[in-house]
């Protein structure tokens, strides 16, 4: 049970309802991390707007499979296990292999990043993501500097710092109320990247 009243699907009604229906998924299934917003319907609707435009867009260039492995580091970073497990599920739809996915979340698990199926680039995205959210402070230029240098372009550079300032966010709303997956269908995510308003969940 969450640490704060939630407002389930049937019992919604008004706005909370819309946006409940923009965004449900099989069975009328919601997702536990916006039912978390439901007493407050307009920060439910912030979210989704920027979940959606961060990492399931289709002006993003970064492969969708790599900004969710950097979800799913950021969540391990912060002990984050809800969005650990929904994450790393959507990982798993995307790659449709799962000799790989184990291989993923085994490196990054244990935290073994340079040993890990990683492309020398994302190795270094993945520490930029660990040190922007382990201490923001400690990040440099040098370490963008360095992503530039293999190969990030500086748009690519934005959407690996969206992604990881979203999952700091997503994290500590699941964390600081008590979220968990019971419920929750895991890995689904919003339909149509080339369709901004589309928040559907399949």
């Amino acid at each position: 049970m969450p640490w704060i009243d939630t407002v389930p699907y049937e019992k919604s009604s008004g706005r909370l309802r819309r946006l409940y229906d923009r965004i449900k998924g099989p069975g009328n299934n919601v997702d536990n991390i916006m039912m978390m917003h439901s007493l407050r319907p307009h920060s439910m609707e912030g979210h989704m707007a920027l979940y959606k435009q961060v990492l399931h867009h289709s002006a993003n260039t970064v492969p969708k499979a790599f900004l969710e492995t950097v979800g799913v580091w950021v969540s391990l970073l912060n002990r984050c296990a809800y969005c650990v497990e929904h994450h790393f599920a959507g990982l798993g739809r995307l790659l449709d292999d799962d000799a790989r996915a184990a291989a993923i979340r085994a490196a990054l698990e244990s935290g073994a990043i340079e040993a890990g199926p990683f492309e020398p680039r994302e190795k270094l995205a993945l520490r930029y993501a660990e040190a922007l959210t382990r201490d923001p402070s400690s990040v440099t230029g040098a370490m963008v500097a360095g992503m530039r240098a293999a190969g990030y372009d500086d748009g690519e550079i934005l959407e690996i710092n969206q992604v990881t300032a979203y999952f700091a966010y997503a994290n500590r709303t699941v964390l600081g109320l008590g979220c968990s997956t019971e419920g929750d269908i895991l890995g689904l995510s919003p339909g149509r990247s080339d369709d901004p308003g589309n928040w559907s969940h399949g």
